[in-house]
């Protein structure tokens, strides 16, 4: 039986998981789509994306067009005959073009249990809203953002020590395996079945960016404490002490309560601080230009007192 010619699309690991997965299920993969190389680190060396990095380690042609929307970048891609395109966190919009290229479509790998959380940050959106499950879907790709007709879903729980890293790690294990077995069943059967998102129940994650970092003392400990596990491990939340930007790594709903950003205990595992229901209890940060620290160690070195005002 023929091995379906597989192009793909990704960028981050999570994309390269799957890659690698239909590689190792003996598909042809003639294309790879990625992300221009961009700047990264302290020193802004210019690094390839993971999935650039796996292609060239497999020794497969990679394009990384800036944009698909003119014919000029297309061409190049258009000419490569595919039986199927996949999909995952690749970064831009796939014009109506591209989404007619291959013979059978294209094929997305979406970190949520669609139509809940469309869009760019689903995983993160998911530990924010204090969900309890979530999981991958395949979906046939169409115009809309995230709106296609669902192939298949799994499901995984979100457990209250999940951090976004930790989510992503095991939604990409599950997007890899769930590709795999859409591609198997494609190949075998030379069709998708696939079922319409239910009209009710969607909700959009947008793109988490630095300037949603800061914890707001006012809010509920819960959902500070979520806040902390979505950002982690990017971008990171933050306090402020004496002017400087502290990140927070880690930390658990307490039982103080007082003034929003008061420091209401300091024990020998946390720094616990007042919000605006319940308190948040710090256990891992990290100060300005150093390195994670317990939080006891951090107001040892800071003197903090209980009624210490953090911002």
């Amino acid at each position: 039986m023929r091995r379906l010619r597989v192009g793909f699309a990704g960028t981050p690991p999570f994309a390269a998981r799957a890659l690698a997965a239909i590689l190792d299920a003996g598909h042809e993969v003639p294309l790879v789509l990625t992300q221009p190389d961009r700047p990264s680190g302290r020193g802004l060396a210019t690094v390839a994306s993971a999935v650039k990095a796996l292609a060239q380690e497999r020794d497969i042609a990679v394009l990384q067009p800036p944009t698909l929307r003119s014919d000029e970048a297309r061409a190049p891609l258009l000419a490569i005959p595919l039986d199927v395109l996949v999909v995952a966190a690749y970064g831009l919009i796939l014009p109506p073009a591209v989404l007619s290229w291959p013979r059978f479509g294209c094929l997305n790998i979406h970190a949520s249990l669609l139509p809940r959380w469309r869009g760019a940050a689903p995983i993160q959106h998911a530990i924010l809203a204090g969900d309890a499950v979530t999981g991958v879907t395949i979906m046939q790709m169409d115009a809309g953002l995230d709106t296609g007709p669902m192939v298949s879903t799994a499901e995984t729980r979100i457990d209250r020590s999940d951090t976004a890293g930790a989510l992503t790690e095991r939604l990409a294990g599950m997007g890899a395996d769930a590709i795999v077995g859409t591609l198997e069943r494609l190949q075998s059967e030379g069709a998708l079945a696939a079922t319409p998102q239910p009209a009710g129940g969607a909700m959009y994650a947008a793109k988490i960016d630095t300037g949603q970092a800061m914890l707001e003392w006012s809010q509920a400990a819960e959902a500070l404490e979520r806040k902390v596990r979505a950002f982690d491990p990017a971008p990171g939340t933050r306090f402020t002490l004496a002017g400087d930007s502290v990140k927070v790594w880690s930390a658990e709903v307490g039982s103080g309560a007082g003034q929003p950003g008061t420091v209401v205990n300091i024990s020998r595992d946390a720094i616990e601080v007042a919000c605006g229901d319940g308190s948040l209890r710090l256990l891992m940060v990290q100060p300005p230009g150093g390195k994670r620290m317990s939080a006891s160690a951090f107001a040892a070195g800071r003197r903090l007192v209980p009624g210490s005002k953090l911002i």
